[in-house]
């Protein structure tokens, strides 16, 4: 049953039982009042990128919303790639979670002078990220037109473009476009010359879709069935639209020149001396259980000069992998960025499984060109090896490794050429820990394409977050080898949020990103100065001049009348927590205002990490679609603390106490603080969150009513895990059962809304499981509605969808919570 767009005004007069069981037919999408419309459509803020040489900058804009019309295309489902079969493209990102944004526009700026170039995109271009040459002249994107995905070049001086003819890409697998050989060429994958038709589906079953198991354990994600092969005709569509010809196109005249055979091309990487490149080849027998990452495939070297390729390992299908673990064999390939044609990789010394307990769980190998002698075990790590990071000097290198089981990182300095150096610590912590977080490290990239550590003699740098209890404050710094020690060069002020962007082309300058509440995100200049030995600690140790790159506008200035602050608290049982409170425009001090909490619960190993503040207040403020009900009169207790804390292995045994104990404390802090009615909150989550709302109406009396999107209800539908939990249903059957709100169906007695994609493929969310909640709450006399969204995957993409995402938030919490009658 449905609601009719004119009924929620008569919903404030009438209760709701009589509402549904009086529900007329539904036709054509709703939408919100204007004035959220209009917020709804405003269009994002650019994201900015620094060409490797520091002289440019491009922004890039992208489309707000598509239309439902774009979303609704026809496309295929393989193995858990969703593709357009009428010009190739991408259906879905690669996390799978919505359809590519196409871009709207792209603004080359020149740092030095400050011109802004537009680059003029052809008409109805639906453009993908661009990704610059190494030497920062030339830049390449993706253009999904018509017929085929097309290849487009630029010139970063000039911002003219065009179009490589006669190369139709084939983006199924990522990793469709790299420059090679310097910036002089371009490796591609591109569509098959004279490939023939797709096979063609009688209709008629060819045979019955069979799966069997011989023994052995086989545990593994549950994925969406409607996104594995399922049919002879399925895995035929696979490899005919899989298939792909490697080929290299001259940047400079556009020739194009085959390499290679044609082959189900996963991942293509090629190395840094620009002629021999890493191919990973998927083959058959497909899997009709597993999507095509844990397919088998061949790892080889193709040397593109010779047109000839070395076998490197034979990789069997995955699919008894356990959850959080790694493939046993090879793996994670990856090229030395310090070496011409160098290959790295892991193979799991504990069968890929954290449960095992071993001295090592990864040995590292190398293997150089010409790959035909035996690899070098380069290191053994003690628990997982998560990569290297290379720098400038070929004998130093950063070796990390991780451990899921304390939630745990670790990075040792190593040098690989001489296994008679012992390895350096230089971070041990928690993978949690925000406060104590060093940063990641600042690349450089090698006129060769390759990204290295960028060193200022034997000094590197760091950029972070720079999380602390007031909220994040950006900073840069500047790490000594030898001494293990930091400088901070700069640290965003408290009044902003400014991160690090990259170097310019002159010494001693760099870009950084400046935005506050109210000033919209823009380039500035800093430049160096003097050391400072007075700053305080944590602050810049050198004082830096500004000045302004980019002028950016205010899309949406009556956004700017919201206000927000943090604000800190403490659970019952003393962990640290926080939220970030919105008030409404023109909110007068001492009211009491309706108000709807948000979170996402986050798991933690630690209670010293889960009470850490993320995010920062000094953020320009932009509108989600729950934020939009700020417009509405509402206040917003947003991002509300919801750790699970505890052993990763068991943690999830008291998930509803601690579910319930951060609820508590949220509103009880929301009301001490004057701002919220505690008589009228609601409650709202995606995903993860959507879990958490439904067991809150279940199980508290603190919401009055509940908004629940894309989520994941009955947990023994995904038995081998979920989130952390990494038991199956059979080891703690009462802790899936107790995590499940369908199981407490008959206790949903607040309304509770259920918004759902209709081609959500996300592991553990399926359709079904709102259709299945809403039945049972239904059944049980409870106050229920159901909008399940036309051609959606788990993030809402049509500008349609989202209104009417917007609308039903707006008209289920002015109907239950704002003008809801006081509680008896």
């Amino acid at each position: 049953m449905h609601l009719h767009r004119n009924l929620w005004s008569a919903a404030l007069a009438v209760t709701a039982a009589t509402l549904l069981a009086s529900s007329p037919a539904h036709a054509g999408y709703d939408t919100p009042p204007e004035h959220l419309l209009k917020v709804l459509k405003a269009p994002p803020p650019p994201l900015p990128s620094v060409d490797p040489s520091g002289q440019r900058i491009l922004l890039t804009t992208s489309q707000t919303y598509p239309s439902i019309e774009r979303v609704a295309r026809p496309y295929l489902k393989l193995a858990g790639v969703r593709l357009e079969p009428h010009n190739r493209s991408r259906h879905d990102t690669r996390a799978g979670y919505g359809i590519p944004a196409c871009v709207a526009d792209f603004t080359l700026v020149d740092i030095a002078s400050g011109r802004e170039t537009r680059v003029p995109l052809p008409a109805g271009a639906c453009a993908g990220p661009a990704q610059w040459s190494p030497d920062g002249q030339r830049f390449a994107f993706q253009n999904a037109a018509a017929e085929s995905v097309e290849l487009w070049i630029g010139d970063a001086a000039s911002g003219r473009i065009r179009k490589v003819p006669d190369v139709r890409l084939n983006p199924i697998f990522d990793s469709t476009v790299q420059w090679l050989d310097g910036s002089r060429t371009l490796l591609v994958k591109r569509v098959p010359a004279n490939q023939g038709p797709a096979p063609a589906d009688n209709s008629v079953p060819s045979s019955p879709d069979i799966q069997q198991a011989l023994g052995g354990q086989g545990e593994s994600s549950t994925y969406e069935a409607r996104d594995l092969l399922a049919s002879d005709h399925d895995e035929a569509l696979f490899a005919y639209y899989g298939t792909s010809q490697l080929a290299v196109v001259d940047a400079a005249s556009g020739s194009v020149r085959d390499v290679g055979r044609p082959a189900i091309y996963n991942g293509v990487n090629a190395a840094p001396d620009g002629v021999h490149v890493l191919t990973e080849a998927i083959k058959p027998p497909f899997s009709h259980t597993v999507t095509y990452q844990r397919f088998a495939n061949d790892v080889a070297v193709l040397d593109v000069s010779k047109n000839t390729s070395t076998p490197i390992a034979s990789l069997p299908l995955a699919d008894h992998v356990p959850v959080h673990g790694v493939p046993e064999g090879p793996r994670a390939f990856d090229w030395r960025a310090t070496a011409p044609a160098t290959l790295v990789w892991a193979e799991a010394l504990d069968k890929g499984d954290w449960n095992v307990t071993v001295p090592a769980r990864d040995r590292v190998l190398m293997l150089s060109a010409p790959f035909t002698g035996k690899p070098v075990e380069i290191a053994r790590t003690t628990q997982r090896f998560d990569g290297f990071d290379w720098t400038e000097q070929p004998g130093v290198a950063f070796l990390n490794e991780d451990d899921e089981n304390r939630h745990w990182r670790h990075t040792s300095i190593v040098d690989i050429d001489d296994p008679r150096q012992p390895a350096r610590v230089l971070w041990d912590l928690s993978s949690d820990e925000l406060y104590g977080d060093p940063g990641r490290f600042v690349y450089r990239r090698l006129p060769n394409g390759a990204y290295v550590v960028r060193q200022d003699g034997d000094a590197v740098f760091l950029r972070g977050q720079g999380a602390s209890t007031q909220g994040d404050r950006p900073f840069l710094d500047r790490l000594d080898l030898a001494t293990l020690r930091s400088e901070r060069l700069f640290r965003s002020s408290a009044d902003a949020y400014e991160q690090f962007l990259g170097f310019t082309a002159q010494p001693g300058r760099f870009l950084t990103w400046h935005q506050s509440v109210i000033d919209p995100p823009n380039a500035f200049v800093r430049t160096l100065g003097a050391r400072d030995d007075a700053a305080a600690q944590g602050e810049a140790q050198y004082a830096s001049s500004t000045s302004q790159l980019t002028r950016l506008a205010d899309p949406t200035p009556e956004v700017r009348q919201i206000k927000k602050r943090l604000v800190t608290y403490k659970r019952a049982d003393g962990v640290d927590l926080s939220f970030t409170l919105y008030t409404p425009p023109g909110y007068r001090e001492g009211t009491r205002l309706p108000a709807i909490l948000y979170a996402y619960p986050a798991d933690f190993a630690s209670s010293a990490q889960a009470g850490q503040v993320s995010g920062s207040q000094q953020t320009f403020t932009r509108l989600a679609p729950y934020r939009l009900m700020l417009l509405a009169g509402y206040a917003i207790i947003d991002n509300a603390s919801f750790p699970i804390v505890g052993d990763p292995k068991t943690a999830y045994d008291t998930y509803l106490e601690q579910l319930e104990a951060d609820a508590k404390a949220a509103v009880d802090k929301a009301v001490e603080l004057g701002v919220v009615d505690r008589d009228r909150i609601g409650v709202t989550g995606h995903s993860h969150g959507a879990l958490m709302t439904a067991n809150l109406i279940a199980h508290t009396d603190l919401f009055r009513a509940g908004v629940a999107t894309s989520g994941s209800y009955n947990k023994t539908l995904t038995p081998f895990g979920f989130q952390n939990e990494r038991r199956s249903v059979w080891q703690a059957q009462d802790v899936y059962i107790k995590a499940s709100p369908f199981f407490y169906a008959d206790r949903i007695k607040r309304p509770l809304l259920l918004v759902h994609g209709e081609d959500d493929a996300n592991p553990g969310t399926e359709p079904i499981q709102s259709r299945k909640l809403f039945q049972a709450i239904r059944g049980n006399g409870g106050t229920t509605r159901l909008v399940m969204l036309p051609n959606e995957p788990h993030w809402y993409t049509a500008l349609e969808s989202n209104q009417q995402l917007v609308y039903e938030m707006l008209g289920w919490f002015d109907t239950y919570v704002k003008n809801a009658p006081a509680k008896k």
